[in-house]
């Protein structure tokens, strides 16, 4: 099992009132599964997306990834899984203005060590997997909107990672150029990728194998589909 959350709650103190994000979540999810988790505003698929995403730790429960119970981790250890086994795909891409896409790409290796004379093969392989093998020195006020998400996807990609985890990645880009981002997780999906993906179109969770539906910080539903 590549994810399982046990008895997970997530309670945030504002004041004197707590808001309870999470009320006992149990999921696993398998290997190369993908995944849409979907939600109303404030039925806590964002708090959930950070606690997979190690961005987050719970208030109560245990999270294991890959085998390693990260539910006590300290930021140091939190920040070392999440490099080694998590690629982020945001809504607002999250690209470096002024860096070209290879060098947005190869950021993760710089975080991790990879030796320079790797990194730039690594970060090129991954921006050809993407389809912008020719687009490698252009920043990103060159690209469309689509081509920074596919540099955002190649970051993502470029540590092999166990799991993409996507928060609304379509959400700035028109129908189109999202219909070709969501066929290139496809296409990720089909080469071995696990794939979590955090939504509130329904058109976009339904290019995903199961629909997780939550709702005032509980699982209303788990879809295969």
């Amino acid at each position: 099992m590549m994810i399982e959350l046990k008895d997970i709650k997530k309670d945030y103190h504002l004041g004197l009132e707590t808001v309870h994000a999470l009320r006992s979540i149990n999921l696993n999810i398998d290997e190369n599964e993908y995944v849409a988790i979907m939600g109303p505003s404030g039925s806590g698929k964002s708090t959930l997306m950070n606690l997979l995403g190690c961005l987050d730790t719970a208030t109560e429960g245990t999270y294991c990834l890959n085998g390693s119970d990260v539910s006590d981790m300290n930021d140091d250890n939190l920040a070392e899984i999440r490099n080694r086994e998590i690629g982020f795909v945001f809504q607002n891409f999250n690209l470096l203005p002024r860096a070209s896409a290879l060098h947005n790409v190869e950021l993760p290796l710089i975080y991790n060590g990879t030796p320079s004379s790797q990194r730039h093969g690594l970060a090129a392989e991954a921006l050809t997997k993407v389809g912008l093998g020719d687009r490698m020195q252009h920043r990103p006020n060159e690209l469309s909107g689509g081509q920074r998400q596919r540099v955002a996807v190649a970051r993502a990609l470029v540590n092999n990672p166990s799991i993409i985890l996507a928060d609304e990645p379509t959400g700035n880009l028109d129908t189109r150029t999202g219909d070709e981002i969501m066929d290139l997780f496809e296409t990720l999906h089909d080469g071995g990728n696990t794939i979590i993906l955090v939504t509130h179109e329904e058109y976009i969770a339904e290019h995903s194998d199961r629909i997780i539906r939550l709702r005032d910080g509980h699982i209303e539903r788990d879809e295969a589909r």
